[in-house]
C-alpha cells in the first residue's frame, strides 16, 4: 500500500471513532434525561457536558431581567442557606420536611433547601424550570391539600400579589396542620401595627410564632414572620354572649384605637360659618393612608353614601385627593335621586346602587328641598335640590317634593359586600339620616368593617346668608353632632368631620 493511502485510511479511522464516541455520549445524555426527567425538554438539555445543580441558573433568566443570575444567583443561594439553617436550629424545619417555595423565579430557595439537607423540596412560578421549579403561582398551587410541612415565600411576593387573601388561603390549604410557614417582607411594609395586623388577618389559620428583622439579599431590612398552622380555613372574628350565642357586635383592636387617639381634634365649638370652617378643616385631616401601610389588605373599597353627582365627591375629591398608595379601589356610589343615575352609566369603575341607605329594606319617601341655597347643577344644565328620606310621608310644611324610593339595610349590605380583610373607606352625606344609620352600623357590628369614615353631620346650623336665622330643616343641634362623632371615635372608628 502506498504511504499516502495508508495515511488517509488512518485519519478516516480516527474520525469515525471520534464521531462514534460523540454519538454514544449524546445517546447516554438523552437516555438519562428521559429516565430522570421524563417528557419533552428544550435544546439546552442536550449539551454534551453535565451541569452541576449547585451552579446552574434557570434558562429563562438573564442579567437583564433578574439580579440573581450568574454570580449573584449563587450569592442568593448562599443567603437562603443561612436563613434555612437558622430555621432548622429553631425546629420549624427539618431534613424530613416536605417543603414548598412560592413564587420563586430562579429557584435559589429550593436549591438552598436541598443543600441544607431538605431534599424533598420544590418551588412554583408562572414559568417552570424543572427540576427546581414547577408551574404554579401564589394564588394557585398545583398540589392537593395538606401536602407540605414547610412553606416559604420571599420578600415582595405577597405584597405584589393582586389577591393577597387568596395567596394566604392557598398556603393554608396546602400546609399540613402543625406545619410552618415563613414569610419574608420588606420592613417598611410591616413595621406599623396596622399593616402587621392586616398581615396576620390574612393568615387566620395560623398562629404567630415569632418575627425578626434581618438583612435581605441586597442588605435591605427584611422582616421574617414565622407562623404555625393551627386550624383549617378563615373565619371572621365575632363576639359572643355569656350563653355562647354569637352576637353582631365587633371588637376593635388596640392598634386601631391608637390611630383614633392620634387623629386630628374634633371642632368642639359650633362654627358661625360652617361652610367655611368645615371646608378649611380638610387641611387638618390625618388620612389613614398617610399614617399606615395598606399593602396587606385584600381589596380596596370606597363607598360614597349620598353620592349625588359624580363630581360632588368621587371625581373631585376621592379620585384626585385621597392618598391611595397606588392601590386600585372599587367604588360604590349610593344615590337614590334618579336625577343623577344617568350620569353614572358613563363612569367606568363606579358601581351605582340606585337606592337609599337605610336601616332596613322598605319603601321610603324622598323629599327634594326647594331651598335655593341647597340646589346644585345637574348634568344637562338643570338644577336639583338636596334630597333626604322619610320613613313616612310628612306634611307640606317642609316645602318639598315627595317621591317614593326603595331603601335598603346599609349595614347588612356592607357586611355582605366587604370583610375585615378589606380596606374600606366610607363618605356619608345623607341629609340627617346619619342619626339613624350610625346607631344601626354600631348595633349590627358593621361599623368595624369601616377603616375610615368621612361624615357630614346635619344640624340646625346658621344659614349661609347670615348669622342670625337657623335652618328649620334639621332638628338636631351641633352638640348632638359632636356627640355622634365622639361616640364613633370611642368605638375605635377613625371618623373625620366632613362638610
Amino acid at each position: 500500500m502506498e504511504p499516502t493511502a495508508a495515511k488517509h485510511s488512518f485519519l478516516r479511522n480516527i474520525l469515525v471513532r471520534l464521531f462514534s464516541f460523540a454519538v454514544l455520549v449524546f445517546a447516554i445524555r438523552f437516555a438519562i434525561i428521559v429516565t430522570v426527567h421524563g417528557g419533552t425538554r428544550d435544546s439546552a438539555d442536550f449539551c454534551f457536558f453535565f451541569e452541576s445543580h449547585n451552579l446552574s441558573v434557570p434558562a429563562h433568566f438573564s442579567d437583564a431581567v433578574d439580579p440573581f443570575s450568574g454570580k449573584n444567583w449563587r450569592r442568593s443561594v448562599e443567603y437562603y442557606v443561612a436563613v434555612f439553617r437558622d430555621l432548622i436550629a429553631e425546629g420549624s424545619l427539618s431534613p424530613d420536611s416536605h417543603a414548598l417555595c412560592i413564587d420563586t423565579p430562579g429557584g435559589e430557595e429550593v436549591l438552598a433547601l436541598r443543600e441544607v439537607g431538605v431534599v424533598d423540596s420544590v418551588g412554583i412560578f408562572k414559568k417552570p424550570s424543572p427540576p427546581l421549579i414547577l408551574q404554579g403561582n401564589g394564588c394557585r398551587h398545583p398540589f392537593s391539600g395538606d401536602t407540605f410541612d414547610f412553606e416559604f415565600t420571599r420578600s415582595g411576593a405577597l405584597e405584589r400579589s393582586p389577591r393577597p387573601a387568596e395567596f394566604a388561603a392557598e398556603i393554608g390549604r396546602t400546609l399540613r396542620l402543625g406545619g410552618f410557614v415563613a414569610v419574608h417582607t420588606a420592613a417598611e411594609t410591616a413595621r406599623d401595627a396596622f399593616s402587621f395586623n392586616s398581615f396576620l388577618e390574612l393568615f387566620n389559620c395560623c398562629e404567630l410564632i415569632r418575627t425578626r428583622e434581618i438583612n435581605g439579599v441586597d442588605s435591605s431590612p427584611i422582616i421574617e414572620i414565622l407562623m404555625k398552622k393551627k386550624r383549617h380555613g378563615f373565619s371572621e372574628t365575632l363576639a359572643s354572649s355569656p350563653n355562647g350565642n354569637f352576637v353582631n357586635k365587633c371588637f376593635v383592636p388596640w392598634h386601631k384605637r391608637e390611630i383614633v387617639i392620634n387623629a386630628e381634634a374634633l371642632i368642639k365649638d359650633e362654627p358661625l360659618k360652617p361652610w367655611v370652617i368645615l371646608k378649611r378643616n380638610i387641611k387638618n385631616i390625618k388620612y389613614l393612608t398617610s399614617l399606615v401601610n395598606i399593602s396587606f389588605k385584600n381589596r380596596y373599597v370606597y363607598v360614597d353614601v349620598g353620592a349625588r353627582s359624580y363630581g360632588s365627591s368621587i371625581g373631585s375629591w376621592f379620585r384626585k385627593q385621597y392618598p391611595k398608595q397606588n392601590k386600585t379601589f372599587e367604588v360604590y356610589a349610593i344615590e337614590a335621586d334618579k336625577a343623577f343615575h344617568e350620569e353614572y352609566r358613563t363612569k367606568k369603575g363606579v358601581n351605582l346602587l340606585p337606592y337609599a341607605a337605610w336601616v332596613r329594606n322598605e319603601t321610603l319617601f324622598f323629599e327634594i328641598t326647594r331651598d335655593p341655597s341647597k340646589k346644585m347643577m345637574v348634568k344637562g344644565g338643570g338644577v336639583r335640590g338636596m334630597g333626604r328620606i322619610n320613613p313616612v310621608q310628612t306634611s307640606s310644611s317642609h316645602m318639598g317634593d315627595m317621591d317614593k324610593i326603595q331603601g335598603f339595610d346599609f349595614a347588612e349590605w356592607l357586611k355582605s359586600a366587604v370583610t375585615s380583610r378589606d380596606f374600606v373607606v366610607v363618605k356619608m352625606d345623607v341629609e340627617g339620616t346619619e342619626f339613624h344609620l350610625i346607631p344601626r352600623l354600631i348595633q349590627s357590628g358593621a361599623i368595624c368593617l369601616i377603616d375610615e369614615l368621612f361624615l357630614e353631620c346635619h344640624y340646625n346650623r346658621w344659614q349661609r346668608c347670615c348669622a342670625g336665622p337657623r335652618s328649620a330643616k334639621y332638628h338636631k343641634t351641633y352638640s348632638e353632632c359632636l356627640d355622634l362623632f365622639t361616640s364613633l371615635r370611642n368605638h375605635g372608628v377613625l371618623v373625620h368631620q366632613w362638610w
